[in-house]
């Protein structure tokens, strides 16, 4: 699974998925976002946290505004657009147009990339709810 989320894919189901499940999770990725399964997701969040931080060369709080690391650290946490939106009293397309530029200004590929960039640059921490 992380071979294959470091090689770009967008999201990993189990083989056990229900055909429903599967025909909706082709669709999610292929309309550019991405999907875990939740059994996946926890096993993810656990091999992070047991991984040494990746230092990056550049500064986060330099490159992001407060309002995207705070929604970077809510899609970190799980949370979809509809929830962050909710919970920060914005729209869902402002929501979308930062997970966007977070996504541009870290040069990652989708959601599932910039869950694993927050945990292994410490944005996040295994456990953590703000």
């Amino acid at each position: 699974m992380f071979d294959a989320l470091a090689a770009g894919a967008s999201g990993f189901l189990l083989k056990d998925v229900r055909p429903e499940d599967l025909v909706q999770g082709v669709r999610l990725v292929a309309a550019g976002d991405a999907l875990l399964a939740p059994s996946v997701t926890r096993r993810l969040i656990a091999e992070l946290a047991h991984r040494p931080r990746v230092s990056d060369t550049r500064s986060v709080d330099d490159s992001l505004t407060r309002r995207e690391l705070e929604v970077l650290r809510l899609v970190a946490e799980g949370q979809s657009n509809a929830e962050i939106a909710a919970s920060l009293y914005l729209s869902e397309n402002t929501v979308k147009t930062h997970v966007t530029h977070i996504l541009d200004k870290l040069g990652l590929r989708d959601r599932v990339h910039a869950v694993i960039y927050a945990y292994e640059s410490g944005i996040v921490e295994p456990g953590s709810r703000p």
